[in-house]
């Protein structure tokens, strides 16, 4: 979503990187790029002046023009200033009081709001919460059996229907029913409003009213643009809004929703929808988002991404068969098919510190998605004894490979010659010391150090231009140790 933007600052700051020493002026005709790349983003103005003042503030400073790398402090400075405007902090649900806790989703129409309902009862239910959905919109028709039967795929309860019960009615079944059932927390999709329309914001009120709700969720469509932070002030001055849901973080606007919604309601984002499915919501992390944007990555999403893609068994006995020094075609296999759930080679890039020219190329069209479906496909014709020895491999087998995964011969030399590297990779990394080593290259040399450890000086240029020039990278210390945030979550994954 935030691409476009992405773009524009990534510029705005390689120019800046670009000079040995700063003036004053420099910074001041920076800071007015960012600030028109900041309302080209849909970032309400009050939002964008008073960011681009307090960011000039700092920047002008003695102390950032006279250091020895002026350009990088600007960037931390910047960095540092999303994080405020997104909000310091992770926003947890405040549901530990006695049960029911009452969650109540508020918003325009089409915001999404039931299938965001459906989707954190979901994770709530992931977390060891017994939740009930029901349904207070008696003006769409078949929302209430919407939610019924989203309440089915993800096998959680919702209140049962009673035809031509106002909304009142059925908060005070709802609440009656949860607390009778014994259930952790109860969830109120209401209708979708408008805004303007005073008799349905008070029917939210009296509602919220009746139901006392712990949380009261606004659920935002971030393609809404600058109309967002209207919508925003509207119901916070009707109800008492606890936090934000932004839906269709994955989708294609601008952003401007998310950076302008926490600096004008006060109210943090607690949660964003990045795609369809049921279990596409995550927990709204400010700095994690900010890195994103500023081009630096995200190393502990990432290993998230990965501790949940990555089976503890699928693990081990890859780590056994590591340490031996073994690695064959099954083990590229399961290895492709990780990338797959984490969500491809795009996905990755973008999280991945200094990777944002390879994201780019891809989006370009210079490197195909498919490829990791090809692979697999290359590894699917070979025989089991083929996979476990790549070495067995000739002319005449690798053309019946290339006929029956419908590629060419070539295709299949260049996915043994990837055996081959990572093999060796695999090998050099544990010479390294494992994955401290591997931050530690990764923080002194950039994708280049690294390159040139793994693969040799070829490897090493080509993932130089990848990354981009200058030593190590964002948010990676360069003296071999791992970020806190990032040791405490391989910590809690041991």
């Amino acid at each position: 979503m935030f691409d476009s933007l992405s773009e524009r600052l990534g510029g705005v700051f390689d120019r800046l990187k670009g000079r040995g020493a700063l003036t004053e002026a420099d910074v001041r005709t920076a800071m007015r790029e960012v600030r028109i790349a900041l309302l080209e983003a849909d970032v309400a103005l009050p939002v964008a002046r008073s960011f681009v003042d307090g960011v000039t503030e700092q920047a002008v400073g003695q102390q950032v023009l006279r250091s020895v790398t002026p350009g990088q402090q600007v960037v931390k400075i910047v960095n540092d200033a999303l994080i405020a405007m997104l909000g310091p902090d992770t926003a947890e649900l405040s549901i530990d009081v006695t049960p029911p806790a009452v969650i109540m989703m508020v918003g325009l129409q089409g915001s999404g709001k039931t299938t965001t309902t459906a989707k954190l009862a979901k994770l709530l239910k992931k977390q060891g919460k017994k939740v009930m959905m029901a349904s207070l919109d008696v003006n769409r028709p078949a929302a209430q059996e919407q939610l019924a039967v989203l309440g089915t795929q993800i096998e959680g309860a919702t209140l049962p229907i009673v035809s031509g019960q106002q909304p009142v009615d059925i908060a005070r079944r709802a609440l009656q029913a949860a607390k009778l059932q014994g259930f952790d927390v109860l969830m109120l999709d209401t209708a979708g409003r408008l805004h303007v329309d005073q008799q349905l914001m008070d029917e939210m009120k009296a509602v919220a009213d009746i139901s006392r709700p712990q949380e009261i969720l606004l659920v935002v469509d971030s393609l809404t643009g600058q109309d967002a932070v209207n919508v925003a002030q509207s119901f916070g001055e009707q109800v008492p809004l606890t936090g934000v849901v932004l839906t269709r973080m994955d989708g294609d606007a601008r952003g401007g929703a998310a950076l302008s919604m926490r600096a004008v309601t006060g109210k943090p984002i607690k949660f964003a929808g990045v795609g369809e499915k049921l279990d596409a919501i995550e927990p709204f992390h400010p700095q994690r988002v900010a890195g994103r944007i500023l081009g630096m990555g995200d190393v502990v999403s990432l290993v998230e991404k990965a501790a949940q893609a990555i089976e503890a068994e699928d693990a081990e006995k890859m780590a056994a068969r590591l340490a031996k020094g073994q690695f064959d075609m099954n083990d590229l296999r399961n290895q492709l098919a990780q990338m797959r759930r984490m969500g491809g080679l795009g996905a990755l890039a973008g999280m991945i510190p200094g990777m944002k020219k390879a994201q780019q190329a891809m989006a370009n069209g210079a490197v195909d998605e498919r490829i990791l479906l090809r692979m697999d496909a290359m590894i699917t014709s070979m025989t089991p004894k083929e996979r476990a020895k790549p070495e067995l491999l000739n002319a005449k087998r690798k053309i019946r490979i290339a006929k029956g995964s419908g590629t060419n011969v070539q295709d299949v030399n260049k996915l043994l010659k990837m055996h081959q590297e990572m093999s060796t990779a695999m090998k050099r990394i544990k010479k390294m010391g494992g994955l401290k080593g591997l931050m530690g290259m990764l923080g002194k040399g950039g994708m280049g150090g690294l390159g040139n450890a793994l693969g040799g000086p070829q490897m090493g240029e080509m993932m130089g231009k990848l990354g981009g020039p200058g030593g190590g990278l964002p948010g990676l210390p360069g003296n071999g140790e791992i970020p806190p945030e990032l040791a405490n979550l391989l910590n809690k994954k041991k």
